[in-house]
């Protein structure tokens, strides 16, 4: 069955962005195969907010990945290049995992995050975690947000001291 991975970079401090939602802070490591993580996956999901930011710096589209974005606020009629749902995402993730495909992957902020974990959508959550610390920023999970347990299955360290690890949530 399709997984639903929650990936992030993250700051040792913990935040996944700046106070300003900036990212800069992300190292880059000749180790990481970015070809064969983005290989991984055809299905994007993302918020709102997640998404006007990847619209603001270009990078509205993603190659051979279906976008989804969950919104009350936009129109389909807004991004013709991604398919815009205002459902709290239970119907769309269950319709995607009884298709055949890769594994989809929830992209960006804490909102969504919460709202998919809330309703038992993520099965995994994996953080790059980059050795920075900046302390502040956008945390992955705004509070208040609920005790969630999880179960270390991966574990990998990169020369660049990007530790990358994979949790599973059930």
């Amino acid at each position: 069955m399709r997984r639903v991975r929650y990936r992030v970079a993250m700051r040792l401090d913990g935040y996944i962005a700046g106070r300003k939602g900036e990212f800069d802070w992300i190292v880059s490591d000749p180790d990481i195969d970015f070809a064969a993580l983005f290989a991984q996956f055809d299905t994007l999901l993302v918020g709102r907010g997640t998404f006007e930011f990847m619209v603001k710096h270009g990078q509205a589209t993603a190659a051979g990945m279906k976008i989804i974005v969950f919104s009350r606020t936009l129109q389909q009629g807004d991004d013709p290049d991604v398919t815009i749902v205002a459902d709290q995402g239970s119907e769309t993730v269950a319709a995607l995992r009884a298709k055949p495909g890769k594994d989809i992957w929830l992209f960006g902020g804490g909102l969504l995050l919460c709202s998919f974990r809330d309703a038992g959508l993520v099965d995994t959550v994996e953080a790059a975690v980059i050795p920075v610390l900046l302390g502040g920023g956008v945390p992955p999970l705004p509070a208040p947000a609920k005790q969630t347990k999880l179960k270390l299955t991966g574990q990998k360290r990169y020369g660049s001291g990007i530790v990358l690890l994979e949790y599973s949530t059930k």
